[in-house]
């Protein structure tokens, strides 16, 4: 990976972190990507990471880790599998996350805490890219990727979780199965392996937007509101997702043989959000007791 393609990107080492990172967040947000050679997930966030460094346009500086090169700043972050993100801001960590995302989610991430400068790209086109892909949209382009490129195993992983997104865990699951050692054990790999349990219970449903349309009409389909949270934890909303059974939990408590605490139970076992499931864990329990 060639941290010269833009200004805005820089390696980051024990030498330069203090003043580059730290005190340099102090005037710009620092994206900071710890990876490695032999990291394939690496090998698709990466360049997705410089593309959208360069065309925020110095709205934050990206600044990447070679963790074989520097064990000790990896371990002072405790990364534990890479590629690990996190964004530093007036000198303190302020958000980010584990896996190689998709380029929409990536977008999502950081229109949350940064905006692009004005730079060279049409306006019109950054709004269209900004629009979030859809899991069947995802498959596409990635069936496409995977035909063009025979080297590339790491695109198997990410056709799995848009398989499993889109309720195909079946086709997940074979996908899964089918993917080199290396990729078997990563982190995203592991934890999909325990999201299909609950991506199976949508084989043969309805849509999204069909499980809204019967909510709209009648607020108490409890099995809509069941799928419909299925299909948001496993989709980009998982918090609205656990508001649906939230919601039965207070509601119809009984429901399907207590349906609504089971999924809650089954989702925070699928999520690798501490502070998310702090604080709905806290929200099941005050309606319980």
């Amino acid at each position: 990976m060639n941290a010269a393609v833009s200004p805005h990107i820089f390696d980051v080492d024990q030498d330069n972190f203090e003043t580059d990172v730290l005190q340099g967040s102090l005037q710009t947000p620092v994206l900071v990507d710890f990876w490695a050679e032999w990291c394939g997930p690496c090998k698709s966030l990466g360049p997705l990471l410089e593309k959208l460094a360069a065309e925020y346009n110095g709205a934050f500086r990206l600044g990447k880790v070679d963790v074989d090169k520097n064990q000790e700043l990896a371990g002072v972050f405790g990364i534990r599998s890479i590629p690990t993100v996190i964004l530093v801001k007036d000198g303190q960590i302020l958000d980010g996350f584990a896996g190689a995302l998709p380029e929409g989610q990536l977008r999502q991430f950081l229109s949350r805490h940064v905006q692009p400068l004005e730079g060279d790209f049409e306006e019109e086109v950054l709004e269209e890219e900004t629009l979030p892909e859809s899991p069947e949209q995802a498959i596409n382009r990635l069936q496409q990727e995977i035909a063009a490129s025979t080297n590339r195993p790491e695109l198997k992983l990410d056709l799995a979780i848009a398989l499993a997104q889109a309720g195909q865990a079946s086709a997940a699951e074979a996908e899964l199965n089918a993917l080199p050692a290396n990729l078997a054990t990563d982190t995203r790999a592991v934890r999909l392996r325990s999201q299909l349990d609950l991506a199976r219970s949508l084989e043969g449903t309805p849509s999204m937007e069909v499980l809204q349309q019967r909510i709209h009409a009648n607020p108490q389909d409890w099995e809509a509101h069941d799928l419909l949270g299925v299909r948001l934890l496993l989709g980009n909303d998982p918090a609205a997702g656990l508001e649906h059974w939230l919601l039965m939990l207070e509601k119809a408590r009984d429901w399907n043989e207590g349906q609504a605490k089971k999924r809650l139970l089954a989702a925070f076992n699928t999520l690798d959000d501490a502070e998310l499931v702090g604080r709905y864990r806290r929200r099941m329990a005050s309606l319980l007791f």
